[in-house]
Parts: structure tokens; sequence; C-alpha cells
């Protein structure tokens, strides 16, 4: 029987209070800090889509938009764009809010890459993804790109072999 599953079951939300302990001397959120509860909601979303256990494969660029400082709220959202055989990849966007003033924004964002594993670790097959919107779908798509890059980048692929990734490059050319 093949599972199918839709982005928004492993939609993840969470939430952490920067404290005194997780700045920096600038008074502002450690990048390791943030990483490391980024992983956290990462592997949850990814694990809700598998039903396994999962570990982190990679992390893409993880890019530092907007310091986030103490006493902020930091709202990280997850949910998984693409599934492969054993692998899916996940997309966090990370909300730094001032409660008191009301505001929020966008402080980071993220692609992480999760294999799923059997019980005696080997890798499992996944189920399948369903992009339902059209954000959904450009998600979808431009997940393959970002994992011929990222096998590209880790010495995995020959860049010749990178279909998708070589048509959008050609595809910019012809306009």
């Amino acid at each position: 029987m093949i599972v199918k599953k839709k982005s928004a079951e492993s939609y993840t939300v969470m939430n952490e209070l920067v404290l005194p302990n997780d700045t920096n001397t600038l008074g502002n959120l450690m990048g390791g800090r943030l990483m490391y509860w980024m992983d956290i909601c990462a592997g949850m979303a990814a694990q809700k889509h598998c039903n396994r256990i999962v570990v982190t494969a990679s992390v893409d660029n993880v890019s530092f938009k907007q310091p986030i400082k103490l006493g902020d709220s930091v709202m990280i959202e997850g949910k998984v764009t693409r599934a492969f055989n054993t692998s899916v990849e996940v997309r966090l966007d990370v909300w730094a809010q001032n409660l008191p003033a009301g505001t929020k924004i966008k402080s980071n964002e993220a692609y992480f890459t999760f294999v799923a594993l059997e019980s005696n670790g080997q890798p499992v097959p996944v189920p399948e993804l369903v992009p339902e919107s059209e954000k959904e779908v450009a998600l979808y798509d431009g997940a393959l790109r970002r994992r011929q890059l990222r096998l590209i980048l880790g010495g995995k692929m020959e860049p010749a072999d990178a279909h998708e990734l070589k048509a959008l490059f050609m595809a910019s050319q012809e306009d």
C-alpha cells in the first residue's frame, strides 16, 4: 500500500523565549542556539510525515536576516516540502515576536533534510508528499533543484547529471 500525505499533516510550530543564557554580548540570540531549536522543530515535522525516527542529513543555507533580541519570543514554523525515497526536505520560517510591543518580524528561513530510519538504523522509504496549494507546488518543484545542488556540493552528484538544475539555468539564458 502506497501512503501519501499532505504537507499540512507535518506542520509544526515551536515557541521559545530568549533568555539571558541564550544571548551573546550584544543581547542577541546566539545563532547556534537558534539552529538547535530549528533542528528540533524540523525533526518533529519530519517525524510527523514519516512516522519514523529521523536523523538530520543536511542543513542548507541558514539566512540570518534580522537579529532576535533578549526577551523576544521565537516562533519556528516547519513543514515537509517534498519527500524523496528515504528522505524529506523541511522548510522552516523563524519569527521574532516582541510580545509587549505586539510586533512580529521574520528573522530566518532554512531547509533541513532528514533521513527516515528503521529501528536497526537502516534508511526506510518515506510516504509520498502531495502538494495542495500553489505555494506548496512551488516549494515541491524547487525541492528537486535544491536536492540536486546539495548532492553536487556534497560530492554525491556530478553537475552534468543535475538535469532539473541545469534546465533552470538554460531557461534563464533563453530569455
